[in-house]
């Protein structure tokens, strides 16, 4: 016999799935009740925001910070290493994961967009989603207003322009700017 397989399944597999699984449906519940607490809370009540964010996300790494408001859409497919900031503003749509490195600087409004939807009309109306996961390295600097695309993976150490548009991965080591974002040159020692 074989099992059946929730749309929750699909979504963490990687594969197309539609958004109405009851399960889906309770995380994401629960991320929006947790980040509007977060995006709340007194922005001078580091021990609570620190609580709610080790709650919230896959890994929340030793002094590591975000600040609010953040937004995400479940929070734990979300995993952020030591020492990390995230200016105002982040929005992590972790339908598939994001991971990001130990001292990463994140300017404000950056997006992180895991999420993919068919081109083909079809499917789109049917509602189908899949989703690619997200890698920033370490010691990554993303610049304000920085999209990052689905299944981007951007190096260590490297730099990425304000308001960028990072379609493809970036080596470790460089600088990139621009729509769509390219290398104009190695990070300088």
């Amino acid at each position: 016999m074989e099992e059946t397989r929730t749309m929750r399944d699909r979504m963490l597999a990687g594969e197309l799935y539609i958004a109405d699984d009851p399960q889906l449906a309770r995380d994401s519940e629960r991320a929006m009740a947790l980040t509007h607490r977060l995006n709340m809370a007194d922005p001078n009540d580091h021990a609570l925001r620190h609580e709610l964010l080790t709650d919230l996300l896959g890994a929340f790494g030793e002094n590591s910070e975000i600040r609010p408001p953040f937004r995400c859409d479940y929070g734990y497919q979300t995993f952020v290493g030591a020492r990390t900031f995230a200016n105002f503003g982040l929005i992590s749509l972790d339908v598939a994961r994001v991971t990001i490195g130990d001292d990463v600087q994140i300017g404000p409004s950056v997006q992180l967009l895991t999420a993919l939807h068919p081109v083909a009309a079809g499917p789109r109306r049917d509602k189908w989603e899949a989703a690619k996961p997200i890698t920033i390295g370490h010691n990554v600097w993303l610049g304000g207003g920085v999209i990052v695309l689905p299944g981007v993976t951007i190096g260590d150490n490297s730099v990425v322009g304000a308001g960028a548009v990072v379609t493809k991965d970036l080596p470790p080591d460089v600088v990139a700017v621009g729509n769509p974002a390219r290398v104009i040159r190695a990070v300088e020692p």
